[in-house]
């Protein structure tokens, strides 16, 4: 008793306190008897002023260094406004803060259905989120909870407009200027994840967020996974990437990937701010592989020599050799503009452009260069519930002259 008594005042004592300040010892410890058992046994170290233990470890900081452990907040902290979507994964509201003002976007993770504990999922993406914090990913703020246990929301930054919304409601493409500077801003991104292991898995133009200041943002974690740590048993699901988007060595079945999936999408999604429409409108993973051979020609052993290796390799007739359809489909894209597509929509995994190496692509330096973000037009927010402002009517023009009168032909009182 008297040992943990020692220690307790021991670290109950102000360190700056001088040693004289600390109370005499008990009576009754004067009355124990030394050991006698143990003749190597020394006493105590008496306490010094000049050399003192440091409170914690040299190899662990104090844990003043951690950020504090809180609660979460509860979603009643947020004013609902109105519902913008709803996924696979969660419905998204936008919402203000009743704090500070903040508009910002709720989604709620769907766990109505969930047996197994918490979805790996919704744990994937908050964890993504946390990681791969940049200007061009989505910001998470924090994950509030409602009053069951199947409340739990993730609090994401607001963004006005999405880009698959836009190309649908925008009169006219963007500029090429305007394309260099989306792409390079989706390519920073991406390779901002890819630097911290972490495969996005399903890159499209709705998920990708543009807001009225001409700036993109990486959005929908919801299949992100880190690739660099052991896959497990299983491997990686090929059940990933939206149809439209998905690269063909998924397609046949491959066991592993990397990060030339998203690199495939992203290729995509360069193609679909061209056309105004998605590249590869299939119905099914035939009919999408089938466009594919038809744009970039049926793979050969020298432009893909794993084509044979892959599972479902040998169940698909490839059509007779052609050449590549880039320049028949991409009339107005330069020279440089065709090499960065093709070399993100390239066949072989391996050889297919990394985002580091994209951002070096001489596409982005040749004329036009890309345009300034604030420069961008602003479009009315369909995720606000803002709707497209009606033109102002104009009066007609008069029908006949001689109906029209002057206000010469009017008694125009006189004023004095």
């Amino acid at each position: 008793m008297s040992d943990s008594s020692r220690k307790r005042s021991k670290w109950d004592e102000d360190e700056d306190e001088p040693p004289a300040a600390q109370p005499p010892p008990l009576k009754r410890r004067t009355k124990q008897k030394p050991a006698q058992d143990s003749p190597s046994a020394t006493p105590p170290p008496q306490p010094s002023s000049v050399s003192r233990h440091p409170p914690h470890s040299h190899y662990v900081p104090p844990r003043t260094h951690h950020p504090p452990i809180l609660p979460s907040r509860s979603v009643y902290c947020y004013e609902r406004l109105n519902q913008i979507e709803e996924g696979s994964y969660g419905v998204v509201f936008r919402a203000r803060d009743k704090q500070t003002g903040d508009i910002v976007a709720l989604k709620k993770l769907k766990l109505d259905e969930e047996k197994n504990g918490f979805p790996i999922t919704a744990l994937r993406e908050v964890n993504a989120l946390m990681t791969c914090r940049h200007e061009n990913v989505v910001g998470i703020r924090e994950v509030v909870v409602g009053d069951t246990l199947t409340q739990v929301f993730v609090v994401m930054d607001f963004i006005e407009h999405d880009l698959k919304s836009l190309l649908t409601l925008m009169p006219s493409p963007f500029l090429q200027s305007e394309i260099k500077t989306l792409m390079h801003q989706l390519l920073s991104a991406v390779g901002h994840c890819h630097s911290n292991w972490i495969l996005h898995r399903d890159l499209k133009t709705s998920n990708l967020l543009m807001n009225n200041r001409g700036t993109i943002k990486v959005a929908d974690f919801g299949l992100a996974r880190r690739y660099g740590d052991p896959v497990g048993v299983g491997g990686m699901t090929q059940l990933v990437v939206t149809l439209w988007y998905r690269a063909p060595e998924i397609l046949l079945g491959a066991a592993t990937y990397s990060t030339a999936v998203d690199m495939w999408s992203v290729g995509c999604i360069f193609a679909e701010l061209i056309l105004k429409e998605p590249l590869f409108q299939a119905k099914g993973e035939i009919e999408l592989l089938a466009m594919i051979f038809k744009l970039l020609g049926a793979p050969t052993s020298n432009s893909w020599p794993e084509y044979s290796k892959l599972p479902l390799a040998k169940t698909i007739s490839l059509p007779s050799p052609q050449p590549p359809q880039f320049r028949q489909k991409f009339q107005y894209l330069t020279a440089a503009g065709i090499d960065l597509l093709m070399s993100l929509l390239t066949y072989d995994p391996d050889r297919r452009i990394t985002a580091e190496e994209a951002l070096q692509h001489p596409y982005f330096t040749e004329s036009p260069l890309p345009k300034h973000p604030d420069l961008f037009g602003s479009f009315p927010s369909a995720a606000a519930g803002e709707k497209k402002r009606a033109l102002f009517s104009s009066p007609s023009a008069p029908a006949r002259a001689a109906d029209y009168k002057l206000l010469t032909d009017f008694d125009v009182p006189e004023f004095n």
